[in-house]
């Protein structure tokens, strides 16, 4: 089974087994959470619900992983002829996700 969950404003793809990266959520570690999919399939798609917005009954089970900071990404800005520079750095605060279930 796959389904398409939304959190943080963003759309995933997931699988029972798949890791996946979001913004930061306030939940602790090794603790379990459950929402509903905008989209249930199996893998051959023969079988397809799709919900407006959610499906009603679905189930999408997640356990926390752990809490990080991604990947440095610099922000430079610069305008020409002026000598103006600035080279600043952004890190991301993230929740490792684990998908447990999906029904």
């Amino acid at each position: 089974m796959l389904a398409v969950i939304e959190l943080g404003g963003n759309q995933f793809i997931v699988r029972k087994g798949d890791m996946i990266d979001v913004k930061k959520l306030d939940k602790e570690v090794n603790s379990n959470f459950s929402v509903e999919a905008m989209l249930v399939s199996d893998e051959d798609g023969t079988s397809l619900k799709v919900g407006t917005p959610l499906v009603s009954g679905s189930k999408v089970e997640l356990k926390v992983v752990e809490q990080f900071k991604g990947e440095k990404v610099r922000v430079f800005k610069m305008k020409s002829k002026k000598r103006y520079m600035k080279n600043t750095g952004f890190r991301a605060h993230l929740t490792k996700l684990e998908v447990v279930s999906v029904a």
